[in-house]
């Protein structure tokens, strides 16, 4: 875990040319690599030092609306956040949040969708989708006159063009009529039809737009279940394989319990962690080091 010091900025390594080390202007003196490390101070300032089109994926979940208590009166700047991570994001590099909305008097807070038009309007992001993250096991929030609320969203962002990165391979699911010949119409979009040659459905698909996962609280990880947000490993592993190549740069800027930063080290990608609260940078590096699979093999 490393402090962020004030007055830092990021400096070529000539000892290590592809990656950057912290520069103290002060004392002149350089620190070790940021890259696999867990940088302990708030995100803002830390990105703040970050050179321009540095990262090639972000993957994080905020806090919002006041759904946990940190014990902390932190408060999480969405607007400025999006700018800083477009700066240091590549071209076709993704950024990934994971969020939901509050609740106060029967009405939600539409903190995700004020952030999504934020982040397109006025950080320069498009919006690749907006996946919802169904909570399996869950019992939500209940309400005598609401809805039961079981899922978030999880925004997907990219800058530029298009993606530099989508493997969907290991995001394929069975098809539920694998096998079948699929023949007969298609509707067309003047609401016509045309015929369909007679096919073969595929044995595989991509998986949709609706994710599903077991909640964090089922893993059994008494070390991440610390932390009183959390969210699931494979979520964000599969968001890190989909979008990323081995020794590409994952970042988490509210690293809490590590997640991204565990998964990220474990498929071979380099990681960078922010967190403002030094209790849960240590967690984090515990479960970096404890729960490390060397044997992994390099996806993608």
């Amino acid at each position: 875990m490393k402090k962020i010091k004030e007055h830092a900025q990021i400096v070529y390594s000539a000892k290590q040319p592809n990656l950057y080390d912290v520069k103290n202007e002060n004392s002149g003196k350089v620190a070790r690599p940021i890259l696999n490390e867990i940088l302990n101070g708030d995100c803002l300032d830390a990105l703040s030092t970050f050179p321009d089109n540095f990262v090639d994926l972000t993957v994080f979940s905020p806090p919002y609306d006041g759904i946990r208590d940190y014990k902390k009166n932190w408060t999480f700047d969405f607007g400025t956040l999006g700018k800083h991570l477009y700066r240091v994001t590549k071209d076709g590099g993704v950024a990934v949040v994971i969020i939901g909305d509050g609740t106060k008097n029967f009405a939600k807070s539409l903190t995700s969708f004020r952030l999504a038009v934020n982040w397109v309007d006025e950080a320069g992001w498009k919006l690749f989708e907006g996946v919802i993250y169904k909570r399996d096991g869950n019992p939500g929030a209940w309400w005598n006159q609401r809805f039961r609320v079981d899922h978030e969203y999880i925004l997907m962002f990219f800058k530029g063009d298009r993606p530099k990165t989508f493997h969907k391979q290991h995001l394929m699911v069975p098809s539920k009529h694998a096998g079948k010949i699929y023949s007969g119409t298609d509707r067309l979009t003047n609401g016509g039809f045309k015929s369909i040659e007679p096919k073969a459905v595929n044995p595989l698909k991509c998986r949709g737009t609706v994710w599903q996962y077991s909640t964090s609280n089922t893993e059994g990880n008494k070390l991440k279940l610390q932390h009183p947000a959390t969210f699931p490993d494979k979520l964000a592993e599969d968001l890190i394989l989909c979008f990323s190549e081995p020794d590409n740069i994952v970042l988490d800027p509210m690293c809490g319990s590590g997640t991204t930063c565990v998964m990220a080290h474990n498929n071979h990608r380099n990681y960078i962690g922010i967190e403002i609260s030094s209790e849960y940078c240590e967690i984090a590096q515990k479960r970096i080091g404890n729960e490390f699979r060397p044997e992994q093999p390099k996806m993608f």
